[in-house]
């Protein structure tokens, strides 16, 4: 896309696809703050985290053009599509990524499966400003006027201020009315009865991913899902360095 009239350049992606009703709306959103660019899957990519494709060839179609916005799909992961996009389509860096509207939450240990971040972690690696919205509505159809408003909010300010280099946002809001944004930490946590059995069409065993969030700090009212559950947004800081710094010294005391 030729950039000529000074507006932010914003690239957006997705894990649900580019028909889903979450990343439409985000588009409708972003417009109103700069020059869009989407790069999105071209179907479901869920669960897909940093996920590249490296045995078959990506694929790209677009699928809308209009003033202020050109939008493809590829035929890779939501990381493929952010690669794709900065390395071989865009004519300039992005001013910001932003990723989603995810159908369902991405807080808590969700933040390390989550397709959606995967996409705003690799705009961070790229030293864009990178911003992952989800709504905790798994519907289809579901409202996502509030989260974005909440989106619109977040991704001005991080336009006017910017993200500390490697660092990312990650931004779950509430179904329903939004009291507010609160600023949050991961909450502790994990996946429990995470697969449910079944039988296919011969009998043999299948398995169906499913599960319920073991909250280990319910009563924590500084994390995400605390927020959520009091009908807040929350937004978490996420970095890209994974490093455990507060190991390093004692790990260099074994006798390696």
């Amino acid at each position: 896309m030729n950039n000529n009239n000074n507006k932010p350049l914003i690239l957006i992606s997705n894990d649900d696809g580019y028909q889903a009703k979450g990343i439409n709306s985000l588009i409708d959103a972003m417009r109103e703050l700069g020059d869009v660019v989407v790069f999105a899957p071209q179907h479901h990519q869920s669960g897909m985290s940093s996920a590249i494709s490296t045995l078959q060839p990506l694929r790209t179609k677009i699928y809308r053009h209009e003033e202020g916005l050109i939008a493809y799909h590829c035929n890779g992961t939501p990381v493929d599509c952010v690669k794709l996009a900065l390395n071989e389509f865009l004519d300039r860096k992005p001013d910001l990524l932003v990723s989603g509207i995810n159908h369902g939450s991405n807080a808590g240990i969700s933040v390390i499966y989550s397709g959606t971040i995967g996409a705003a972690i690799e705009g961070c690696i790229f030293e864009i400003p990178s911003i992952g919205v989800s709504l905790c509505d798994h519907s289809q159809d579901a409202d996502f006027s509030h989260t974005c408003e909440v989106a619109k909010t977040v991704a001005t300010k991080v336009l006017k201020e910017g993200l500390p280099q490697g660092v990312c946002l990650n931004v779950n809001v509430p179904k329903g009315k939004v009291k507010g944004i609160k600023i949050a930490t991961q909450t502790q946590g994990k996946w429990t009865n995470e697969y449910k059995k079944s039988y296919d069409g011969i009998g043999q065993d299948v398995y169906w991913i499913t599960g319920n969030f073991e909250n280990w700090e319910e009563n924590n009212n500084d994390s995400d899902e605390w927020a959520l559950a009091n009908g807040y947004a929350a937004i978490v800081p996420v970095k890209i360095d994974l490093t455990a710094y507060n190991f390093i010294d004692e790990l260099k005391e074994w006798e390696l």
